[in-house]
């Protein structure tokens, strides 16, 4: 999944926290991803926006890093991605009380169907209010290679005053 990437941020005690999401959207003013606003990973850049990520190829032995200011992308984006997103996904979103404790499987059965009945078959499905994207704007990039006698070769570009600084990093 070369779309994968490593979303670390921060609690309010200070203590980071990383997991995988899926990057849905790179353009010149950053890199987007979606959420639901209730979950950790949100009320966390609510907190701090600011935040990391990390994309991993092995099989190539590149790496690249990203740090940035963190922003809510607007609803009109929220609700444009939302809609290319498959019915059982829409349908998830919804009906998942993400990051909160599940009494068992059953219950996120239960609340999943719950959200099915409520929009049948053939019923558009709309955007619930607490779930949309974010941008990361991107104000440091590291890229890294792997090489021989594990001599790598990394670059880091950091955003300066409109410009970018470009400095070869020691392995």
């Amino acid at each position: 999944m070369p779309e994968a990437m490593a979303l670390a941020t921060v609690d309010a005690a200070g203590r980071p926290d990383a997991r995988m999401v899926l990057l849905k959207g790179a353009e010149r003013d950053g890199f987007r991803f979606f959420t639901n606003y209730e979950g950790a990973k949100a009320g966390q850049i609510t907190a701090n926006p600011a935040a990391a990520l990390t994309f991993n190829w092995p099989e190539l032995s590149r790496q690249v890093r990203i740090r940035g200011d963190v922003e809510r992308l607007d609803e009109g984006q929220s609700d444009a991605y939302f809609a290319t997103r498959d019915r059982a996904s829409q349908i998830g979103a919804w009906a998942s009380p993400q990051s909160r404790a599940l009494e068992d499987r059953g219950e996120l059965e239960r609340l999943t169907g719950e959200v099915a009945a409520k929009y049948p078959e053939g019923t558009e499905i709309p955007r619930p209010p607490n779930w949309g994207g974010f941008l990361l704007r991107p104000d440091q990039f590291e890229f890294w290679q792997g090489r021989p006698a594990r001599l790598h070769d990394r670059f880091r570009y950091s955003a300066e005053a409109g410009d970018w600084r470009i400095e070869r990093l020691a392995p």
